[in-house]
Parts: C-alpha cells; structure tokens; sequence
C-alpha cells in the first residue's frame, strides 16, 4: 500500500469545529529571542576578532554536518515525515544532530513543522505560517517571536516519539546541548572554534532556514499546484547544494512524504545522495519518492 503523502500514519494535529488558522497573535518570545541575539553577539565577535581559515574550515564543516545529517536527514525527512527507515540508534544521532542546529528539539520542531504545513494547507491562514509580512517584519517575527492561535489544534505526536526518553531527554536540554560541544571544541582549539564552531553556526543556520522559508513561499518556479491551499511553495533555483535538497519546496509541497525533493533533472539534493549511500551501506531503506505516495486529488500539474 502507498504511503500517505505526508509519510505518517495519521494527521498529527486534531481539530474542531472552532479550529482555526487565521486568527491569533504573534508575540515577542524572550527566551528564543535571547538564544539568537547571543548567538549573533558571538558571530560578530569570532568573525572581528578569530577570523582565520581553519576556523571557517572547522565552521563549514559543523554547518555541513548539522545541517545535512541532523536538519534534512534527521529531523526533516526522518522524524517529522518519515520518508524512509533506519535503525533507531541512526536516527537518534541524527536527530541529536539535528537539535545542534539551534533551532529546537524533536517535539518543538515536530510541532513547529507541523502547524505550518497544517495552517498552509488551508484556504487562509494567519500571515506569520504565510510568510506574507515585509522582508525585516518577517524576520523578526520568525526569529524572535511566536505565535499564539485563539483556537489552535490539538497536537497528538505518535507513541514512538511522544514516549522516546532520548528524545524527552533533549528536548528538555535542548540549548544546553551546546555546551559539552562548546567545552570540547575550546580544548580543540580555543575561543575561535567555540564562536565560529557554535555561535557563528547556530546564526547561520537559523538565519537561513527562516531565508528559505520566507522566498520558499513568496514566489519563483513551480511545478506544481495544490488546490484549496492557500499558501504555495516555491522552488529557489541555484540553492540545491548549500540547502541539501530543501530548497526544492514547491516539490516538497507537493511530496512532503518524499524522501527524494530534488525530484527533477538539474535539481541538486545532496540530502538525497547521502541516503542513497547509506541504502548501499544497509543503513536506510523503504526510501519513499514521488512514486511510492498515495494519489492526491487536490495535486495538479502546472508547466512554467
């Protein structure tokens, strides 16, 4: 049997008759405000003061790593649509990876994911899911702040994650998960690799996921649309390598159950060949692709 197209079992968010997506408040949110505005600070204070080229080396290295194994791999295509298997001692270390990108833990990303996709998918939504807001508005209110629904759904994480203590575990330590990695790379080589190691990577990478968000759902090519939604996604061209396949959005709008976005000729996902190479290793398997969803009626082909 097909998978579904969203890769999981059933939908993850439960909804009334009062549920809605449009109405709520975007809030000024201290503790995630004050967790990137630090990571800033020590940016700019590496790149002033420790600039040199093996810390940027070591900073593409760490940037790489968290973002391809831990983002793409782990959190994105794994945890949240389970677009292929593994054992779970992989993806434990990828999902951990993927919390050192600083932009939450397991159940924060899952629920942050996933009532994005919940609220673009219907007719209207509230402008904070939409990205519609001007470029600096948007990014303050994407990195700094929240947003509260006045009748929000009701999330329901499935049992395998809900009950991981692992995942519980650093969910709840979620920032200070960076701090052995802060005290390991200072031995390694000293204040430059913490600041360029995790301040200037947790920058970068917050800073750019909230980049590809916001044009992902402005404007550009698209393949595909899906019918009833009111939010579109968009592919960015010539993104495929630094993004690992995510860049592809109106694909994964279209697929979000695919483990393979970059699905057509010339669209670059590195995310995609690592799975491949670790299918060969005997690592992952059951990878889902376009072909292996189930049929969704409110999918049409458009040609640009």
């Amino acid at each position: 049997m097909a998978k579904s197209e969203n890769g999981i079992d059933k939908p993850r968010f439960l909804e009334a008759d009062i549920t809605d997506a449009s109405q709520g408040q975007v809030y000024w949110s201290v503790k995630k405000s004050l967790w990137i505005t630090i990571m800033y600070i020590g940016a700019i204070t590496g790149i002033a003061f420790y600039t040199s080229l093996e810390n940027i080396l070591f900073f593409l290295f760490t940037t790489a790593l968290v973002l391809c194994f831990g983002h793409s791999l782990g959190m994105h295509r794994r945890l949240i649509h389970n677009s292929f298997e593994c054992p779970q001692w992989l993806e434990h270390i990828m999902v951990y990876l993927g919390t050192l990108v600083g932009l939450g833990g397991p159940m924060t990303m899952i629920y942050t994911h996933d009532i994005r996709d919940w609220a673009q998918r219907k007719p209207h939504c509230h402008d904070y899911f939409a990205h519609r807001q001007a470029f600096f508005k948007d990014a303050w209110s994407q990195m700094h702040c929240d947003v509260k629904l006045v009748h929000p759904p009701l999330l329901d994480i499935e049992e395998r994650v809900k009950n991981n203590r692992f995942y519980q575990f650093i969910e709840r330590t979620t920032m200070i998960q960076q701090l052995p990695w802060a005290i390991l790379f200072y031995a390694l080589g000293g204040w430059g690799f913490v600041l360029w190691g995790i301040c200037a990577r947790v920058a970068i990478c917050v800073t750019g996921h909230w980049l590809i968000g916001y044009f992902a759902h402005r404007n550009g090519h698209q393949d595909w649309h899906v019918e009833g939604a009111g939010v579109q996604g968009y592919n960015i061209k010539f993104s495929g390598l630094i993004t690992f396949g995510e860049c592809w959005h109106n694909n994964h709008h279209a697929f979000p159950g695919s483990a393979k976005i970059g699905i057509n000729k010339g669209q670059s996902d590195p995310g995609w060949w690592v799975l491949k190479l670790l299918e060969y290793l005997g690592l992952t398997w059951a990878l889902q692709t376009p072909e292996t969803l189930a049929y969704r009626k409110e999918l049409r082909k458009v040609s640009q």
